[in-house]
């Protein structure tokens, strides 16, 4: 019985996973071409973070995968907190953590703190520069990827306060 709720469960979170992909890539396509008429504007995703998860958690470990040198090296970064990857001018800040990310509708939050669907909202900088603002998903971790020519980015785990 445990199984069959586990599986409905994770059909469950990979179909709201997928609805995210497939609003993603409408509002790409939106900003793409532009519009005859306007129509009301979209709105902006945001991100509550419960209070049964505020302070509980105080970092990720993030995987930076370098392609070329096929080498991967894991990072500790304080939730909050911005880390430079050594011998590149690259930066990773990270945003918030979500111990059970869901969404519903704009609203990005946490069911639980429970980590059932860990992910974690970063910003890639690159040169000074935002190169990347999303998030990471250690269940999913092709999930709204960011795709750099020379590296990955993975979440391969989190660590709670003390």
């Amino acid at each position: 019985m445990r199984a069959v709720a586990k599986a409905v469960a994770l059909a469950t979170l990979a179909m709201v996973v997928v609805a995210g992909c497939k609003k993603q890539d409408e509002k790409k396509a939106e900003q793409a071409a532009p519009s005859q008429a306007q129509g009301p504007a979209k709105k902006e995703s945001i991100v509550v973070v419960p209070d049964s998860v505020k302070g509980k958690w105080k970092a990720v470990k993030i995987a930076v995968t370098d392609k070329t040198a096929n080498k991967e090296s894991v990072y500790t970064v304080g939730i909050g907190s911005e880390l430079a990857i050594p011998n590149s001018d690259l930066s990773i800040k990270v945003e918030t953590f979500l111990p059970q990310f869901t969404m519903d509708g704009t609203t990005l939050t946490s069911q639980s703190n429970e980590p059932k669907n860990p992910a974690a909202q970063i910003r890639i900088m690159e040169g000074g520069k935002e190169v990347f603002k999303g998030w990471l998903f250690s269940l999913y971790p092709t999930t709204h990827a960011f795709n750099h020519p020379k590296y990955g980015f993975t979440l391969v785990d989190f660590i709670p306060a003390s």
